[in-house]
């Protein structure tokens, strides 16, 4: 960056401002030079990275010097010098620092923000986004019913689901109904169908028993009449 010949120490120019904001404009941060009025830090090289509004402050050249960002006077700023620059001795011998530290000999002000940018044409807002409707929770189907049940001599199963008949009751071998019975395995139940089941052998045997002896009888009676003819 071309600069103007000094004749001792001064600040930026107004030439010198204006090539400063140009290289703000299109992204760059051009290095400057601390003078004697900005006390022990003169002679130190920083980067520029914002002017703001000089009618609200006298500091009003933001220059970025190690990790912080700080407001100065243009009389406290040069244009930085091609090439590397000697940095000045640090005022504090080097073994009693644990970090850089600069004491400058006037109070830092606070930094001041930047200008605000142009206002500029207003977008209609964004239609707020309405919540997804909730999923309706689905209905369980009604419970279903499996009946065994014994009446009057006979098994009979039927189904319900709800109030809604699947199977009406129908009759089942006793056979059937003691494997459903060991299936569900419940205790007490076993021990009740096999009591009805024994039950019934025990009369079945017993009617089977009168019937034999009912047709030992007849056909006793019908050899005897073949005898007699």
């Amino acid at each position: 960056m071309a600069t103007a010949a000094r004749t001792g120490v001064r600040g930026l120019s107004t030439d010198e401002l204006q090539t400063i904001r140009d290289g703000l404009a299109a992204g760059r941060r051009p290095r400057v030079m601390f003078t004697e009025s900005a006390g022990q830090i003169a002679g130190q090289v920083g980067q520029v990275v914002t002017l703001t509004d000089p009618a609200e402050s006298d500091e009003w050249v933001v220059v970025r010097f190690g990790r912080d960002e700080l407001p100065f006077s243009p009389d406290d700023l040069q244009v930085a010098p091609k090439g590397p620059v000697k940095k000045a001795a640090p005022a504090v011998p080097e073994q009693t620092r644990t970090e850089p530290e600069f004491v400058m000999d006037k109070p830092l002000p606070a930094p001041t923000p930047p200008a605000a940018p142009a206002p500029e044409a207003s977008s209609p807002a964004p239609a707020p986004r309405k919540a997804p409707p909730r999923a309706a929770k689905p209905k369980p189907p009604p419970g279903l019913t499996v009946t065994l049940a014994y009446t009057d001599g006979e098994w009979t199963i039927a189904a319900n689901q709800g109030t809604k008949a699947l199977a009406k009751p129908y009759v089942v071998k006793p056979s059937e109904a003691m494997r459903m019975v060991q299936l569900v395995d419940v205790p007490g139940v076993q021990e009740a169908v096999e009591l009805i089941v024994s039950a019934e052998r025990a009369e079945a045997e017993q009617q089977a028993e009168r019937l034999r002896a009912e047709l030992a009888e007849i056909e006793a009676r019908l050899a005897e009449l073949r005898d007699a003819g």
